[in-house]
């Protein structure tokens, strides 16, 4: 029986782009008391995925991922970056090493983490100028996560996989929603296929 379940296992890792998106909560803010409205933004531009997942049979497993924005973006006078990691069970409903089209879908739990940077710019007659940009801080929040896949295996172990993620987020009043889809396309390699 051991043996049988040793020969099924297999990891996957994988690296990938998209973006993750959410409107704006339209909220508009005077962030440094200056008199200066700001209005905080939608979230968007490019994020880049990292994950890996261990395959206990041909079918059911355990992943983590990790999604984070590749650069950072204005908020409100501010600069952010967003991170959302999670960790799921996986389920692949079609498995065989002699398959080529693997659907997966994943779910669970995890987090997403906000940090707030301010960028400066200082000049003067001496030096010239220079920008310095400081952290300030940052929100945490929880998140359930939810994916659908296709792993579509071009030669060996390695797989182009499309994705379509939601992730809902507790209380994500900095956005306009608490859930937030996620389009992304990974390339990876299986151990194990």
């Amino acid at each position: 029986m051991f043996t049988g379940v040793a020969g099924a296992q297999s990891v996957d890792a994988y690296l990938g782009f998209g973006t993750v998106m959410n409107s704006s909560n339209g909220v508009p803010t005077d962030t440094f008391g200056d008199g200066t409205i700001y209005f905080p933004p939608r979230m968007g531009g490019t994020f880049m995925k990292v994950g890996g997942d261990f395959m206990f049979t041909p079918h059911l497993g355990v992943g983590v991922e990790s999604s984070f924005r590749t650069a950072q973006g204005g908020y409100a006078g501010l600069l952010y970056k967003p991170t959302f990691y999670d960790f799921n069970a996986v389920y692949h409903p079609l498995a065989g090493n002699t398959r080529r089209i693997v659907p997966e879908f994943q779910a669970g739990i995890g987090g997403v983490n906000l940090k707030y940077y301010y960028n400066q710019q200082y000049c003067d007659q001496f030096v010239g100028c220079s920008s310095s940009n400081q952290f300030l801080e940052s929100a945490n929040h929880f998140q359930v996560h939810m994916m659908a896949g296709v792993n579509i295996f071009l030669k060996g172990g390695f797989f182009l996989r499309p994705q379509f993620d939601v992730h809902y987020v507790h209380d994500f009043f900095q956005f306009g929603s608490d859930w937030s889809p996620e389009y992304s396309g990974v390339i990876g390699y299986s151990f194990g296929h």
